[in-house]
């Protein structure tokens, strides 16, 4: 599979730091005065932080990567010092990366004789790191009023208003969020998180959201979520890719693919199914299409 990942040029990092809060995954940080990738895991991929190194040493490279893998990962780490490897074990920790963690952690202890280090120090520390991962904001989901498509000569950019013909339903309380993992969007997500493990997976279109009311609560239920637009998005070969690794490796249980009724909208649902036809396993798929309106146009199973 490729991967957009960010590159350091140590000769060229002064270890000034101005990139590490530009990171929003926290998966930069200054050990040793140079800035360091501490968790490849963590890496989006969206480059936020290269325009903020002064000495032009971050880049963002598109290579073929071979699915995460945590221990060899930190056979990479251990030769880099402790510093290195209880940040990058720390980060796993506070991302939630639990399944992660556990084989970094069993790498150590398997592989003290190699370290320059206290491998129980760094363990210790580790342990006294607060976990994270686990909290969820609460949102009220509310539905929309009028949805507008502007310009264009896409029939599902054509401006239109509507009027609803029941009053939304109104609560004191605020509906719960289903999102049980970060990021969505299918240019960041890692296909090999350990949250996609075995997983069901809910492929939806950007506009499904704002236009069901019910969204969370029926439908992000018990799975977890890649979003992406089949129009407006670049680089979707790298969509492909990950849908497949999803498939192969992650061993995702099911696919629900939700789209717009829309025309553009149906090449999310022909990305998926061509990923399930390169695969090597074989997952059942359901489609759903959402009118515009936030009603169900359609549920099958394909």
């Amino acid at each position: 599979m490729k991967r957009e990942i960010v590159k350091i040029d140590d000769e060229k990092c002064t270890g000034c730091g101005e990139c590490v809060p530009n990171c929003h995954e926290g998966a930069l940080q200054i050990i040793d005065g140079k800035a360091v990738l501490v968790s490849e895991l963590m890496c989006d991929g969206l480059g936020a932080c290269l325009g903020h190194c002064p000495e032009g040493a971050l880049e963002i490279e598109l290579r073929e990567a071979d699915a995460y893998d945590e221990v060899k990962v930190m056979a990479e780490m251990l030769p880099k010092g402790k510093n290195v490897v209880i940040a990058h074990l720390k980060h796993l920790k506070e991302h939630g990366e639990f399944a992660f963690l556990k084989q970094g952690v069993g790498y150590l202890t398997q592989n003290q004789d190699k370290a320059l280090f206290d491998i129980k120090e760094v363990i210790d520390v580790v342990h006294h790191t607060p976990a994270g991962g686990t909290s969820q904001p609460k949102v009220v989901v509310q539905p929309v009023a009028a949805h507008y498509h502007g310009g264009g000569g896409c029939p599902g950019s054509q401006s239109r208003s509507f009027v609803r013909t029941a009053e939304p339903v109104v609560s004191s309380q605020e509906a719960p969020s289903a999102l049980t993992q970060w990021p969505v969007q299918m240019h960041l997500i890692n296909p090999m998180a350990s949250f996609f493990q075995g997983a069901n997976l809910l492929v939806a279109a950007d506009c499904v959201a704002f236009s069901l009311g019910n969204f969370h609560s029926k439908f992000l239920q018990d799975k977890k979520l890649a979003i992406a637009c089949p129009k407006l998005d670049s680089s979707k070969e790298i969509y492909l890719d990950k849908l497949i690794t999803m498939i192969d490796n992650a061993k995702v249980n099911t696919i629900t693919v939700m789209i717009m009724e829309v025309p553009c909208c149906g090449g999310l649902l022909q990305l998926v199914m061509k990923a399930v036809q390169s695969a090597s396993r074989k997952v059942p798929v359901k489609a759903i299409t959402v009118g515009i309106q936030g009603d169900i146009l359609s549920e099958d199973w394909v």
